[in-house]
């Protein structure tokens, strides 16, 4: 049995921490109290292909207990915050934010291992605290090397895991679609389907393509491409959902990363500008 930590069970984390803790992990959900506390109580359930799946994880709002593997499912803005909670040893730590610089800001304080990895293939949504609604199955976990045994523990029922690349093809194969598309949703609040003759998100893509290249990793505009054509025409990011409700949201941590990116590496990114400052409008 392994131990599995998932700091900040919302939507992603949740759709995680149900099916491992169903696979026998002993997993432990840490949390703002309020939320540790409604774990507690209901448990977790998670509406996926039809079905209702109900897990009993732990749920602590400080992790005092050692952990094999921590999966970190916070957004951006909330990640300075959410590691305060965390007060033991971690073995190996999988972040699953978007962006790059979340990075380092890990790796500042972590004695174990920090090994990048992105989520992807999800569609999912909280109806409360405790409820999880996925519209996608299975999701994509990508793990770049160096993970040890942390991807065989993630492969479970609704769970692919892919162990590929390093750190830069990892991160920055879906940040160089995600800038583009979160800054263009956020921007118009319009879906992925309206916006594929916009000619603003290729060449976003275009951009972003161009910034990973110089920063080392191997995703091409025509993949990425790929990836965006296949995609449902109604979708739309949850920056653009939080930019419309006027929550936080993590457009500087996407978009804002690969221009800072660019800036560092001299190459230009006029249209993802373009697009921060129409959000920001």
């Amino acid at each position: 049995m392994t131990t599995v930590g998932v700091l900040g069970p919302g939507a992603v984390g949740g759709a995680l921490a149900v099916p491992l803790s169903l696979a026998g992990h002993r997993v432990t959900c840490v949390a703002r109290p309020e939320t540790a506390a409604a774990i507690r109580r209901d448990g977790l359930t998670l509406v996926r292909d039809g079905a209702e799946l109900h897990a009993r994880p732990e749920a602590v709002d400080h992790l005092s207990e050692p952990l094999d593997v921590l999966l970190v499912t916070v957004k951006a803005p909330a990640l300075s915050k959410a590691l305060e909670r965390i007060e033991a040893a971690v073995g190996v730590t999988l972040p699953l934010l978007n962006g790059i610089e979340h990075m380092e800001a890990l790796r500042a304080g972590a004695e174990g291992a920090v090994v990048a990895a992105t989520v992807g293939r999800l569609e999912a949504y909280r109806e409360g605290p405790t409820r999880i609604i996925q519209a996608t199955a299975p999701m994509l976990v990508t793990v770049a090397a160096g993970a040890n045994d942390a991807p065989a523990t993630l492969g479970v029922s609704g769970i692919d895991v892919r162990v590929d690349g390093s750190e830069q093809d990892v991160l920055w194969e879906k940040l160089a679609r995600l800038a583009p598309l979160a800054a263009l949703t956020a921007a118009t609040q319009r879906s992925v389907g309206e916006l594929r003759s916009d000619p603003r998100l290729r060449a976003g893509v275009e951009e972003a393509c161009a910034v990973a290249s110089a920063d080392g990793a191997s995703t091409t505009v025509s993949d990425q491409w790929a990836i965006i054509e296949a995609m449902p025409d109604l979708l739309t990011t949850s920056t653009a959902r939080d930019i419309a409700a006027g929550r936080p949201s993590e457009l500087d941590a996407i978009a804002g990363a690969v221009v800072r990116a660019g800036s560092r590496l001299g190459v230009p990114t006029p249209i993802l500008e373009e697009l921060i400052g129409l959000c920001r409008a």
